[in-house]
This record gives C-alpha cells, sequence and structure tokens, in this order.
C-alpha cells in the first residue's frame, strides 16, 4: 500500500503523481509578491492624492497619506510571507527572487520616497524666505533619491552575495543582515508619518531633522553593519510560556497603541545597528593592548 503524502510532501516531492498542487505552490509565492507590489503602487497614488488635498489649503491630518503609510506596512507584511512560503513549499526561483526585488524597489524605495517629499519637504510655510526654501527643496529632491538610489544597491547586493558577513559579527548561532533592509528603512518612514496622524511638516527647521533622517537611512542601507535578521524566527515552533506572554503582549500593544508601538519598533530596530556598531568601537577603543612579543633567546 503507498504511504500517504502530507500536503508538505506533494507540494515539493517533484515525483508526486499530484502535479496542480505543484503548481499551486510555485504560483502561491508569486501572488504575494504582486500583493506587495500592488501595496507600492497604491501607496504612490495615494501620496499623490494627499499631495493634491494639502495643495488646496488642507494642513491638517491627512487620510491619503495614512492610507499610503499604512500600506506601506501592508507591503512589509506581504514581503516577509512571499520568502517564507517559497521555502516551506521549497519553490525558491531566480525567476521569484528578480520579480520580489523589483517590487521591493517599488514599494520600499520609490513609493517611500515619494511620500517622503510629499509630506516632508512639499508643504513648507509659505513665509519661509525663498532662499531657504529653494535650498530645502534641493534637499529633498537629491537625498531621496540618494534613498531610492541606496535602496536599490542594497537589494542588488543582497541578491549577489552568499552568505554575507557584517563588519561586525554577531554570534555564530544567529543570522545577521549586512547593512539596514530596505523594508526596515521603508516601514521607518511609514512609521513616523502615521505616528503624526500625516501632518504635513512645514518649518524649516523640523523639516531638516527630516532630510538628516532620510540620509541616515540611506547610509544604512548600504553600510555593513550588523541587523538581526528574523528569517529563522517561526511562531509554530514550540517556544517557553515567557515568550508566548511577550509575544502576547506586543499583540496587544498593536491592537490598542498602534501608532506609538509602530514607530517605538521601527526605531529600535534601525538604531540597533547603530548601538552594535558603536559598542563594538566602544570596546576596540578601551581594550588593552596586547604586550609586546619577547624576543626568543637563541641557545648558544
Amino acid at each position: 500500500m503507498t504511504p500517504r503524502l502530507s500536503l508538505r510532501e506533494r507540494l515539493i516531492d517533484p515525483n508526486s503523481p499530484d502535479r496542480r498542487p505543484r503548481r499551486a505552490a510555485y504560483a502561491l509565492p508569486t501572488l504575494f509578491t504582486a500583493g506587495n507590489l500592488f501595496m507600492g503602487y497604491l501607496a504612490i497614488l495615494k501620496a499623490v492624492e494627499g499631495a493634491l488635498w494639502a495643495a488646496a489649503g488642507n494642513y491638517g491630518p491627512n487620510r491619503a497619506w495614512e492610507t499610503a503609510a499604512m500600506v506601506i506596512g501592508l507591503s512589509v507584511f506581504f514581503d516577509g510571507l512571499d520568502g517564507r512560503i517559497a521555502r516551506l513549499t521549497n519553490t525558491t526561483s531566480d525567476f521569484g527572487r528578480e520579480l520580489d526585488s523589483l517590487a521591493d524597489v517599488i514599494s520600499f524605495g520609490i513609493a517611500p520616497a515619494v511620500l517622503a517629499f510629499v509630506w516632508g519637504f512639499q508643504f513648507l510655510d509659505p513665509y519661509t524666505p525663498p532662499e531657504i526654501r529653494k535650498y530645502v527643496m534641493q534637499a529633498g529632491y537629491f537625498i531621496l533619491f540618494m534613498f531610492v538610489c541606496c535602496g536599490s544597491m542594497r537589494l542588488a547586493r543582497f541578491n549577489i552575495t552568499v552568505n554575507p558577513v557584517p563588519r561586525n559579527p554577531g554570534r555564530p548561532d544567529r543570522k545577521y543582515f549586512v547593512g539596514l533592509p530596505i523594508p526596515a528603512a521603508a516601514g521607518m518612514v511609514a512609521a513616523v508619518i502615521y505616528a503624526v496622524d500625516s501632518v504635513p511638516l512645514r518649518g524649516w527647521p523640523i523639516i531638516t531633522a527630516w532630510a538628516a533622517l532620510m540620509a541616515l537611512l540611506a547610509f544604512l542601507m548600504v553600510s555593513t553593519w550588523r541587523y538581526r535578521s528574523f528569517k529563522d524566527f517561526s511562531l509554530v515552533s514550540p517556544r517557553s510560556p515567557k515568550s508566548v506572554i511577550v509575544l502576547c503582549m506586543v499583540i496587544y500593544l498593536f491592537w490598542n497603541f498602534s501608532k506609538p508601538a509602530l514607530l517605538v519598533l521601527a526605531t529600535v530596530y534601525v538604531t540597533s545597528g547603530i548601538l552594535v556598531r558603536l559598542g563594538g568601537l566602544i570596546r576596540r577603543w578601551f581594550k588593552p593592548s596586547p604586550p609586546p612579543a619577547q624576543p626568543e633567546h637563541q641557545a648558544s
């Protein structure tokens, strides 16, 4: 009697007589990648819609920009699922990897850059001196182009590098990213805009701080600093009661205090790589230098 195959075995076994689930398994990760791409496309449309609304003199909370920030967050969700599903069903392919990278450029590069510009640079206070207005706009054009460019280079480096090692390697039993992942950079942009109810920036000092943040995110994406990877994290694996309690608390905070909770989460992850790098430099500076080697005395 032929043993009954499980669903996962039918999906990954190339000799399985059931070919329809096999074809569906290849299509499933692509559907999530398409969902990621659609969310990026929708975020761009909502960013433009919000800019038109603000251009009419509506400088209060902007529902279109809030929606754009939310769908960028959904893009992060879809991007995390397509890779997991592909690995689970053993349907990873070069086509899926390239399609995922192209979708990421739009959803996590172009979409957050457009949203960051129209929200943070375009609606400067009309009483700002023309010279400052000119420099602020030019800085916005350049910095956000660098954001898109650095994010694209980050994706290209990720695709061609096998087992990358960060400049400051961590524990051997954990996985790390080399540089800030582009979904995390886009998530930081979305979390900030979502947390302030999408009210546009008007004063040039706060816009300068926003420009500095965007420049920092661009630099972190192409850096070789260490960021924790959670690709090996699984909700279905056995965990201690303490981990379950912490997970329930996190879900509760996100459900009831989504705006500050998401902002704190994004900030902690972005700054984690900076703090780890600074900690490594400090330890290196204060580490006592080894004593000079003593010359060996040769027997006469």
